[in-house]
C-alpha cells in the first residue's frame, strides 16, 4: 500500500493542512514529566500515548520487516496563475524539478524522505524567476541493542505577513516569501540493570528563518522582530522499578533539561526539572502515575544596541544589533515546586490514552494523548499540549515526534511541502510550528486533532487544530512590544482521493485557517484554499500530471485588500 501512496504523493494526495500555520506541535519530551517512560505496571498500560521510541515510530511494517523504495525523479511543468484579486494579472512559469522518494526500512533501522529542487522561470516583466528547495527526512538506526540515533531535517517556504504570521509560501515570489531550515538529531539510550530500567535521550537542533528581521510594514512604523536563527539542546534520564518488584507501586526518580539559545537579542530558554515518581496499578490496562519535584524555568535577552538618539540599530542584514555589552535581562523566571498527575489508559495494542494535569510553569498545566487506531486502515489522533520554547525548538520537537514510515504532502501545483505527512502512525503533522516566526519566547497551549481511513481505492481524512502562543520578552529591550502578545490559530483540513484503474489517480482538498493576534501590527488573518488534480501514466515510468488550485487571503483591516489567486498546472514527470 505504501507503494501506491507514494505515487499518488506528487498530486497531494493526502492533505491533512494545507496551511502552514494551522497544526499544533506535539510537547517536547524533556518537557514532560515523565511518567510515561518509568515503573509501568505492565507492557499495555504502559507504552506511551505520545511516544519517541523508535520502533513505535517505524511505521506500520513494524520491528523486523523489510522495505526499500527509493524513486528519483525529473519533472517539467506549465503553470498559469491569475490574479482574482485585488488585480487581474495573468502570470506564466515554467517550472523544471528534480527530486527524490525513498522509504527504507529494516530490522534496524527506518527512513522517509521527500526531497526536491524547483527552478522556475517567469514568463514576462511581473512574472519572476527563482528556485527553491524543499524537502522533509525522518529516520533512526541502531547503533547497538538498546542505543540509536534519530535525526531529520525540513526545508520550506513561507510568506511572512506583516507582524510575523507564516502562511503557505505560493507562487507568489517577493520580498515576503522566504526559507525555513532545520534539522536536529540525537541518541536514545534504553537498558535494564537488574530490576532498574534506565533510559536516557539527547537531541540537538538547528533552525534558520532567511527572513530579514526588523521588517517594517508602514514607514516609520514600529518594526516587528522575527525570528533568524537559534540553537537548541534536549536531555533527559529516568531510572524506575515496575510494580511488584521492590514495592506493590512503581518507584522511580526522573531529571531532564532543555535550552534554546535565539539569536535575536542573545535569547535563552533554559528549563531544569528533577522529580521523583509513584506508579499505582489500578488495573491490567489503567495507571495512575503521580509526579513530585523541584523546577527553574528562565527566560533571558539582552537589549539591542543603541545610537546617540536612544534608536535601535539595525544591521546591514536588516536585523538589530545585539549590544553584547549590556547587561542579560529575565523576563522569565519560575522555580519551585512541580507537581503532576496522570491517568494512562492502555486496553489494547490498538487504544491509549494519557491525561495528565499539575503545576508547572508556576501556574496549573495540563495535556494528553489519544490514539485510537480500529483497524489497520485507520486511525484518530489527539493531543494536547503546554511548554515553553521559542520557534526553532517547538520545529525541532516536532520533526522528532514524526513517524519514520511516512511520505509528504505535496502542493500539485508548486510542488511545496504542505505542512503534514501521509502515515497511519501517530502525528502526522508538523505544520503548527510555523504558524509565527516572531523571535520572542512563547508559552505554547493547544490541541490538535486528525482523523485518517482508507476506504477501498480511497483515501479520506479530516484535521483540526487550535494553538495559542503567548509570547514574553524582556521589558526594557526592544522586544518589549511583544511581551505579553497573544497569537492564536484555528485550523480545519479535509481530503479525498482515490485511484481510476491502475494507471490514473485523482487527489481533491481543502482548507480554512484563520490567525488573530493581540498586536495590532499583525491583526486577523485568514487563509482558504482548495486544489483538484489528475494523473495518469503514459508509459511505466512517465506520468503526465494536470492541477488546479484556488488559494485566498483576507484581512480585516481596511487598509488591506483581500488576494485571491487561481492557478493551473499540466505537466510530466520521469521516475527512474
Amino acid at each position: 500500500m505504501m507503494s501506491r501512496q507514494m505515487k499518488l504523493s506528487g498530486l497531494s494526495t493526502v492533505t491533512l493542512a494545507t496551511a502552514l500555520a494551522a497544526v499544533a506541535a506535539p510537547p517536547v519530551q524533556a518537557q514532560t514529566m515523565g511518567y510515561d517512560q518509568v515503573g509501568s505496571a505492565s507492557d499495555e498500560a504502559a507504552a506511551p500515548a505520545d511516544g519517541g521510541d523508535a520502533q513505535r515510530k517505524s511505521g506500520r511494517g513494524g520491528k523486523g520487516s523489510r522495505r526499500l523504495e527509493v524513486t528519483p525523479y525529473i519533472e517539467i511543468d506549465q503553470i498559469v496563475d491569475a490574479q482574482l484579486s485585488p488585480g487581474n494579472d495573468v502570470l506564466t512559469y515554467t517550472q523544471l524539478a528534480a527530486g527524490v522518494d525513498a522509504g527504507i526500512s529494516g530490522r534496524n533501522n527506518a527512513v522517509s524522505a521527500s526531497v526536491r529542487y524547483e527552478r522556475y522561470i517567469g514568463w514576462g516583466k511581473k512574472a519572476r524567476s527563482g528556485d527553491a528547495i524543499s524537502g522533509l527526512v525522518r529516520g533512526y538506526a541502531t547503533i547497538t541493542p538498546g542505543l540509536t540515533f534519530e535525526a531529520g531535517a525540513l526545508a520550506t517556504q513561507a510568506r511572512v505577513e506583516n507582524g510575523g504570521s507564516a502562511l503557505s509560501g505560493g507562487l507568489l515570489d517577493d520580498d515576503t516569501r522566504t526559507n525555513i531550515y532545520s534539522v536536529y538529531g540525537g541518541p536514545s539510550f534504553k537498558t535494564r540493570a537488574g530490576d532498574i530500567d534506565l533510559s536516557a535521550n539527547y537531541r540537538a537542533g538547528f533552525t534558520k528563518v532567511e527572513q530579514p528581521d526588523a521588517y517594517v510594514a508602514v514607514p516609520g512604523g514600529a518594526a516587528a522582530d522575527l525570528f533568524d536563527k537559534s540553537v537548541s539542546q534536549m536531555a533527559d534520564i529516568q531510572a524506575g522499578v515496575a510494580p511488584h518488584v521492590v514495592a506493590p507501586v512503581g518507584l522511580g526518580v526522573a531529571g531532564s533539561f532543555y535550552q534554546e539559545d535565539v539569536s535575536n537579542l542573545d535569547q535563552r530558554v533554559r528549563d531544569m526539572q528533577a522529580r521523583a515518581l509513584v506508579t499505582v496499578p489500578v488495573s491490567r490496562t489503567v495507571q495512575v502515575v503521580g509526579a513530585i519535584g523541584y523546577e527553574d524555568v528562565e527566560v533571558s535577552s539582552r537589549d539591542a544596541l543603541r545610537d546617540a538618539d536612544g534608536n535601535p540599530v539595525v544591521g546591514r542584514d536588516g536585523r538589530y544589533v545585539t549590544d553584547k555589552g549590556a547587561p542579560r535581562e529575565l523576563s522569565y523566571d519560575v522555580s519551585g515546586l512541580l507537581w503532576d498527575v496522570a491517568v494512562m489508559w492502555r486496553p489494547s495494542r490498538r487504544t491509549s490514552l494519557s491525561a495528565h494535569i499539575g503545576r508547572r510553569y508556576g501556574s496549573t498545566s495540563f495535556g494528553g494523548t489519544l490514539a485510537y487506531a480500529p483497524d489497520d486502515r485507520s486511525q484518530l489522533s489527539v493531543g494536547v499540549y503546554d511548554s515553553i520554547s521559542g520557534f526553532g525548538g517547538q520545529l525541532n520537537r516536532a520533526l522528532d515526534q514524526l513517524p519514520n514510515d511516512f511520505v509528504a504532502v505535496r502542493d500539485p501545483v508548486t510542488g511545496e511541502l504542505r505542512g503534514c505527512v501521509i502515515s497511519l502512525d501517530g502525528n502526522n503533522c508538523l505544520s503548527g510550528a510555523l504558524g509565527s516566526v516572531r523571535s520572542a519566547v512563547y508559552r505554547g497551549r493547544g490541541i490538535a486533532a486528525s482523523y485518517s481511513r482508507e476506504i477501498g481505492h480511497l483515501n479520506a481524512g479530516i484535521g483540526a487544530g487550535y494553538d495559542r502562543r503567548d509570547f514574553i520578552a524582556g521589558r526594557n529591550t526592544v522586544l518589549a512590544a511583544a511581551d505579553g502578545v497573544v497569537d492564536e490559530n484555528w485550523w480545519i483540513a479535509a481530503y479525498l482521493s482515490g485511484e481510476l484503474g491502475r494507471d490514473a489517480g485523482w487527489s481533491a482538498n481543502v482548507y480554512a485557517n484563520w490567525l488573530s493576534s493581540s498586536d495590532a501590527l499583525t491583526g486577523n488573518v485568514s487563509g482558504y484554499g482548495a486544489t483538484l488534480g489528475y494523473y495518469r501514466m503514459l508509459a511505466r515510468r512517465l506520468r503526465a500530471s494536470v492541477a488546479l488550485g484556488i488559494d485566498g487571503t483576507t484581512r480585516d483591516d481596511p487598509l488591506y485588500d483581500d488576494y485571491w489567486t487561481a492557478s493551473a498546472l499540466a505537466g510530466l514527470r520521469y521516475s527512474f
